[in-house]
């Protein structure tokens, strides 16, 4: 049986990472982030130290980020408009409330479990707005609800969506908003879309993470929608922090190599579904001049799903397909990843 029944309440909880909604909030902000044990894995009193050190280290250069977007990240205010879409795409459906819960900063998961638990709802989604699933992401959104809702004694059917990334819909909005960019660079040339997602340290993927792989079964999905015979495309990583060795391509090298190609440039945010300093700045910005210096004379920045009603219409078909007793799966109700992703939840839910 669905878990939204039109004699039952449903609370969903549309989990995002979060950001500074003032200048002061930087600092904190960054402190939360890397005080997580999914981000730094040493034991405390030692993480607290360094999250303090790289927090404090790094806020003077993400309040100058933020300066350039206004002052504060708009995140909490796009996933907002993402629950009203939702709540308004399942109306009919029975008592539905969608709510909003950050990783990071406000509204956390102690103050959305109150909600909640105010609200009284007969069952439960959580979904991430991370469509890849991620131990730093997901993972951590999920370990950090069960341990707020036990605490405040918040016991009700669960249900859990670790993943959908290569969802029907998912994938329709995708293509869709690539075209529009697509055609109009391919007045220049024929196009290389860079599918661009956040990066991970490489020792995380090879515990078994199956975040690139994931972002890479999407990839080919949207392409096969697209329809772009012999398409010219990387999948590539951004935003790399620190001295270990991440993920790759970098973001960065395939924008220098197509500016020695002379490549016009379709940069689609694969792993992003907000609109966030790592779109407004990193992309838009930083990323934009790095193009336009490397010869790539035409960039076209795609934007995120945000309200799309493709995308809308999967978050909403995920939950409809939900089951009322809860339990945790992908969009498809049953493990995508291959058993060496051992870092996949389903995986580590049966061995468990």
């Amino acid at each position: 049986m669905s878990a939204i029944s039109p004699h039952k309440k449903t609370a969903i909880v549309l989990f995002n990472l979060g950001g500074p909604d003032n200048l002061e909030a930087v600092q904190p902000f960054l402190f939360n982030l890397f005080n997580d044990p999914a981000i730094i894995g040493l034991p405390n009193p030692f993480r607290r130290m360094l999250a303090k050190l790289i927090s404090t280290k790094r806020a003077p250069t993400a309040k100058h980020i933020y300066e350039e977007i206004g002052g504060k990240s708009p995140i909490l205010e796009n996933t907002e408009s993402q629950t009203q879409a939702l709540e308004s795409s399942l109306a009919g459906h029975g008592q539905v409330k969608v709510f909003a819960a950050m990783r990071y900063w406000h509204p956390r998961a102690d103050e959305v479990v109150a909600e909640v638990k105010q609200y009284a709802p007969d069952h439960i989604i959580l979904l991430p707005l991370y469509p890849q699933f991620s131990t730093t992401t997901t993972g951590s959104s999920f370990k950090e609800w069960d341990k707020v809702a036990k605490a405040q004694g918040l016991d009700l059917p669960t249900s859990k969506v670790c993943c959908y990334p290569s969802h029907e819909s998912f994938v329709k909005a995708h293509a869709q908003l690539i075209r529009t960019y697509y055609d109009e660079a391919a007045q220049f040339g024929k196009p290389r879309i860079l599918f661009s997602a956040h990066g991970l340290p490489e020792k995380i993927v090879k515990r078994g993470d199956p975040y690139q792989m994931q972002v890479e079964l999407g990839t080919q999905a949207i392409l096969k929608m697209l329809g772009v015979a012999d398409a010219d495309y990387v999948n590539c990583y951004q935003s790399r922090v620190g001295p270990l060795k991440w993920i790759g391509p970098a973001t960065t090298d395939e924008l220098l190599r197509a500016g020695y190609e002379k490549k016009p440039v379709v940069l689609v945010p694969i792993a992003f579904v907000s609109e966030h300093s790592e779109t407004l700045v990193e992309l838009d910005i930083e990323y934009a001049k790095l193009a336009h210096d490397s010869g790539v004379d035409h960039y076209y920045r795609v934007p995120t799903l945000s309200t799309h009603a493709q995308f809308i219409a999967a978050l909403s078909d995920i939950c409809l397909k939900q089951k009322s007793e809860g339990g945790l799966a992908s969009d498809t109700g049953a493990r995508i990843c291959g058993r060496e992703w051992k870092q996949c939840p389903c995986a580590m839910k049966a061995s468990a």
